[in-house]
């Protein structure tokens, strides 16, 4: 049962950051949704980004100058966390304490045992929890799942190749978070791997691979934070996947995903190209020709149009669900917890092969 739109979901936002300038306009435009507060260490802040990224509703939306003041706030149903992961395990624990909803940004925490006392407290808490990795709530998500799950077009899962890299500017490399070992420690790893992994997983139907190899050559800044680096991951039945994330080369948001029949590729998977619709292709049964000087037929272009940018669908998913634990007592939905859990395993696997020169690392669930 879906949130009625005449009680949309009542959203907190902890903390000002960048990306929560995204979700801000994601909530406005969820036709469940509405912002109701916005906490900052400092009050002037929390007032200035209150009047610059939601203007049309300010007089509206409450101002506090603590995350507290946002958790205390009876009116507040959910809150979305973007702070530096560093902090998450406190806040998040924090606001499920509170009853409040869970919207948490990737990376979700440092660890999976940080994880774990996070999804923890929101089960004892009876919160919904979901990470904001937004472009699996993209329609053309949903499609592509379509296609690789059709035998004929597809057939079996065989390969999975994942990379998402930009090349920064000194500035970031000396200032921004990500490159901070107390504030977001994982690094590329964290920030861009994260997306890498959750691809392969997705592409998997979420089955675990068995090992993870990290591939030599991680390049970290002097503070020992990983600024590129990728893996190998072997699943139980000798299918394959590999990612390559990294702060140092050309904006690339490649996902290549292979079966027996077909081969589904897509160069935005992260951030489509345009807002409204997105594309991929699939090819299907390929040969060359018989002078093998061209191909017999070529992949097929899919073009999935879309009225709200994939963080509105997100918003507008996580709504709905928390709509049915708050209106009709239904229990949160146990797959997107699950799902983060899943990910945060892979990040831990991937990071301790860095640590243990390179070795390949079982994934124990």
């Amino acid at each position: 049962m879906a949130a009625a739109i005449d009680k949309p979901i009542r959203f907190g936002i902890l903390g000002c950051a960048d990306i929560a300038r995204k979700v801000t306009r994601a909530i406005h435009l969820a036709p469940n949704a509405v912002l109701c507060a916005v906490g900052s260490r400092s009050i002037d802040k929390a007032r200035r980004f209150i009047a610059d990224n939601a203007p049309h509703t300010s007089t509206e939306v409450k101002a506090y100058g603590s995350y507290e003041e946002v958790l205390d706030d009876a009116g507040i149903d959910a809150v979305y966390v973007p702070l530096p992961t560093s902090l998450h395990l406190r806040w998040a624990v924090a606001a499920a304490e509170k009853g409040k909803h869970l919207l948490l940004e990737k990376p979700t925490a440092l660890c999976e045992a940080d994880l774990d006392v996070i999804l923890a407290a929101c089960e004892a808490g009876g919160v919904q929890f979901m990470d904001s990795t937004m472009w699996v709530h993209h329609p053309r998500t949903a499609k592509m799942r379509e296609l690789l799950s059709d035998p004929d077009r597809f057939g079996q899962l065989k390969s999975i190749h994942s990379v998402f890299t930009f090349c920064v500017d000194t500035g970031f490399l000396q200032n921004d978070i990500r490159v901070k070992p107390d504030l977001d420690a994982l690094g590329a790893l964290g920030d861009e791997g994260w997306y890498c992994i959750r691809s392969i997983l997705w592409a998997a139907d979420y089955e675990l691979p068995k090992t993870v190899t990290a591939h030599r050559g991680t390049t970290k800044n002097e503070a020992g934070v990983i600024l590129a680096c990728g893996a190998s991951l072997l699943f139980e039945d000798g299918k394959v996947a590999s990612f390559h994330c990294s702060f140092l080369s050309n904006l690339t948001i490649d996902l290549t995903v292979v079966g027996t029949n077909g081969t589904l590729c897509l160069h935005d998977f992260i951030i489509p190209f345009e807002e409204g619709s997105a594309k991929f292709s699939l090819g299907t049964k390929s040969w060359f020709n018989d002078l093998v000087t061209g191909w017999l037929s070529l992949p097929s272009e899919h073009i999935v149009t879309t009225d709200l940018p994939q963080e509105a669908c997100m918003v507008n998913e996580f709504s709905r669900l928390v709509g049915c634990v708050r209106d009709s007592g239904s229990a949160p939905e146990k797959k997107w917890p699950t799902i983060t859990r899943k990910t945060q395993l892979v990040i831990d696997a991937v990071k301790a092969s860095i640590d243990r020169d390179y070795e390949p690392v079982e994934i124990v669930v």
